[in-house]
């Protein structure tokens, strides 16, 4: 059975470096997009991208939707069909330029158009779970500070929710990121890695004196007691060694920087466990911070202060990607509407009066201009 296409293989691999070097998409991104490429080809037998019709585009549509997942116990979902088939369009329309494959007809590739109650579906946004602060503080709390690697461990958690920096970039931070007196955090690409390579500064949220504390307490302690340099990793490995039995086990931690945030998880989901608590993953920590910003944040530029803090560029993705309500708060917010319809009035009855002044402030202001 054929497995490849030589041809197939040659023009795909120039259209991943397309991707890589023009685009500048993410390795990731350029994994997806193969995967994508390789589910059209196994279906097609490997044909040739050349022989490419609408009926192949209807055909492997049809047989994509009722594909199961790789679990084989549920169908593939509509996010990861939507995805796949815009990946397909995107190839194609590329490929109709490329010399060999220019007959392809540009106005077939979109028969790979799912329906429009697909596409609302796999873009329908989810409920995002996250831990709240108490539970948080609950997990810390329990922590045991007994040795080096206790100690790191409870450090990382609390830093995460002072911070909310992702967990890419925990694995990479080093002390000399790390400004206690400013209570700020530098994220300097590429030393860091940070989404999309942006420099971040993240000032530490105010989540409690006593999570700042256990941050500080551990910065001196790498300092003062571990004797580490500004270019030691915050949240160094653990050091393992042979014992008796030539078997590996933990003995303290070392200088290093873990190589990728697979570690930090495990610590994650042991902390949650240990303490009872439903595990939560270092992201959700950020939906934790960007829903608690919604409620200390009194303006629109102390929410764009918090946003920025998270990294984001624009405030709404924070609001869009972390403002979730959930039931419970839902229900508090409309019942407490009607008590607070009196107040409101009055917050009414001002905010017009304040414009009212604005605008004749404003008429004012026009006339002398034009006189």
């Amino acid at each position: 059975m054929i497995k490849c296409n030589p041809n197939n293989e040659r023009i795909k691999r120039a259209y991943f470096e397309y991707q890589k070097e023009a685009n500048k998409k993410s390795q990731s991104t350029i994994d997806n997009i193969r995967k994508a490429i390789s589910r059209y080809e196994l279906y097609t037998k490997y044909q040739g991208f050349e022989t490419f019709n609408k009926h192949k585009a209807i055909a492997f549509k049809k047989a994509f939707t009722q594909a199961k997942s790789s679990t084989e116990v549920d169908y593939l979902s509509k996010a990861t069909i939507l995805s796949t088939v815009r990946h397909l369009q995107d190839f194609f329309k590329w490929l109709s330029r490329e010399n060999g494959y220019k007959r392809l007809d540009v106005r077939e590739i979109e028969y790979f158009n799912p329906s429009e109650s697909e596409i609302r579906i796999a873009q329908a946004k989810k409920r995002r779970l996250a831990p709240s602060l108490e539970q948080i503080k609950a997990v810390i709390n329990s922590m045991p500070s007994g040795n080096d690697i206790e100690l790191r461990n409870r450090a990382l958690i609390a830093f995460t929710i002072l911070t909310g920096i992702r967990d890419s970039a925990l694995a990479s931070l080093r002390l000399k990121h790390i400004k206690l007196n400013d209570k700020l955090v530098e994220q300097l690409p590429p030393e860091v890695k940070t989404k999309f390579g942006k420099t971040i500064y993240t000032y530490f949220f105010p989540v409690g004196e006593d999570i700042e504390q256990i941050v500080v307490d551990w910065v001196n302690y790498l300092y003062k007691i571990k004797l580490f340099n500004p270019d030691s990793p915050i949240f160094p490995k653990t050091k393992l060694i042979l014992d008796k039995n030539n078997a590996f086990v933990a003995d303290g931690i070392e200088p290093v920087c873990w190589k990728s945030a697979n570690q930090i998880r495990k610590i994650f989901k042991g902390a949650f466990i240990n303490a009872g608590i439903e595990y939560f993953n270092p992201h959700s920590f950020r939906i934790t911070l960007g829903r608690l910003g919604e409620i200390l944040c009194k303006n629109p530029e102390e929410f764009k202060a918090w946003s920025q803090n998270l990294g984001h560029e624009h405030p709404l993705t924070t609001f869009n990607s972390y403002g979730y309500i959930d039931e419970y708060n839902q229900g508090r917010i409309i019942k407490n509407l009607s008590t607070n319809k009196n107040n409101e009035k009055d917050t009414l009855q001002e905010m017009a009066e304040n414009i009212k002044l604005l605008m004749k402030n404003n008429d004012t202001n026009i006339q002398a201009r034009e006189s």
